[in-house]
């Protein structure tokens, strides 16, 4: 297996947010309103008018199977479905907000959406005379109520795109127009906004021939948020995973993944190389560059951030240093070890400047040390003391 793409950080919106850019792209959206406490959902809902929805707002899917969106059609209702969405704990995340909806009368619910294709690397457009559910369901149970098209990173979509998806869906009058016309504003809002996927899931009609979009899921690539200061997001609060939340304000770059094998690597390319040889015959726990300026006090840290992680069975280091103090670094882990009695095998690749010194600090306090240049020598020596087949 390999990780590549892993270097591409995604930063999710929570829905109010969504909705808000789709309502400055001109997308229509049913009357809302945000929402910290049970009291205040149920003035924000006598204000909307009843009966409402009440959603959780929380980076990750399985609201509805979780009890976090209800109907409520009275004010006393609003106070009693608000505490028990209040209380609840969605995908190991706690509910601190609600957005209060509109409810409506529903004739016909639609997909609409915006992603980047995997394959070809390019945006694409997806249509769905089927909305409310699973795109990848629809797809793989009905792929004839689907429309794709990948879209020209030169050429943008046009007009006359999403015209033809719309006639290709067998859309027809007031449908014809009224998607043609949302799906280029969804585009929009995906070029404007440096989006990795843009969704309304669904989009509906209602009977009073109005078209809703009834969800927003906006998903950006957070590189590109020093483009977008109009947005007033603070990151911090979009980091669902506590590890990652704790590694941007150490510095670092970390992403958690399924192993067991911690990394520490103070580049991407020795990050993404130490992942990609761990994965041949092991499960790499995390990706963690450390970017430039080592130090004692930033190793400590990142020891202490790897090592949270439950069920870690190994550490592996892979550090070089061209200016760094590598040995610096060093007095930091084996700092750490001390104070916190790591007794898990850990292997450190150590090269550059002040190696000799480093390998010397690491031997000293119990750390396997690789002097090769080979990253594959260091992984071997990691799974012999692990007894694993190399």
């Amino acid at each position: 297996m390999q990780y590549h793409a892993i270097l591409i950080y995604i930063m999710k919106l929570y829905e109010f947010e969504g909705i808000e850019l789709f309502h400055a792209e001109g997308i229509p959206v049913p009357a809302y309103a945000l929402a910290s406490s049970p009291e205040e959902a149920r003035e924000k809902a006598v204000e909307i008018g009843l009966p409402v929805v009440i959603k959780a707002q929380v980076l990750t899917g399985g609201r509805y199977l979780a009890g976090g969106v209800r109907v409520a059609k009275s004010p006393d209702e609003v106070i009693s479905v608000a505490r028990k969405i209040f209380k609840l704990s969605i995908g190991g995340l706690p509910v601190e907000r609600v957005i209060i909806v509109r409810e409506v009368e529903i004739a016909q619910e639609y997909y609409l959406g915006i992603i980047v294709d995997g394959y070809y690397g390019t945006p694409m457009a997806i249509l769905s005379l089927e909305g409310g559910v699973s795109i990848n369901k629809i797809a793989q149970e009905r792929p004839e109520v689907l429309v794709s098209k990948r879209i020209s990173i030169s050429q943008g979509f046009t007009a006359s795109d999403a015209r033809r998806m719309s006639r290709e869906a067998g859309l027809r009058g007031q449908d014809f127009t009224e998607l043609s016309n949302l799906i280029c504003s969804l585009y929009n809002v995906f070029r404007k906004n440096d989006a990795l996927l843009t969704e309304i899931n669904p989009l509906v009609r209602t009977v009073d021939g109005d078209y809703l979009a009834m969800d927003a899921k906006v998903e950006i690539d957070d590189s590109s948020m020093y483009r977008h200061t109009d947005l007033s997001i603070n990151m911090q609060d979009h980091i669902s995973n506590p590890l990652e939340r704790k590694a941007r304000e150490i510095g670092v770059s970390y992403v958690e993944l399924d192993g067991d094998i911690a990394i520490i690597a103070s580049g991407a390319g020795l990050g993404m190389s130490s992942m990609d040889i761990i994965a041949r015959t092991m499960r790499p726990a995390n990706f963690l560059e450390t970017g430039g300026g080592i130090t004692a006090d930033l190793l400590y840290k990142v020891m202490d951030l790897v090592l949270q992680k439950s069920g870690i069975r190994a550490l592996f280091i892979n550090i070089y240093g061209g200016i760094n103090p590598i040995h610096e670094g060093a007095k930091g882990v084996v700092k750490y070890m001390q104070e916190h009695n790591v007794t898990i095998p850990v292997v450190a690749k150590a090269l550059g400047n002040h190696q000799e010194e480093t390998w010397e600090i690491f031997e000293q306090h119990g750390v396997h040390v690789v002097k090769d240049v080979s990253t594959e020598k260091g992984v071997e020596l990691l799974a012999h003391l692990l007894g694993e087949k190399p």
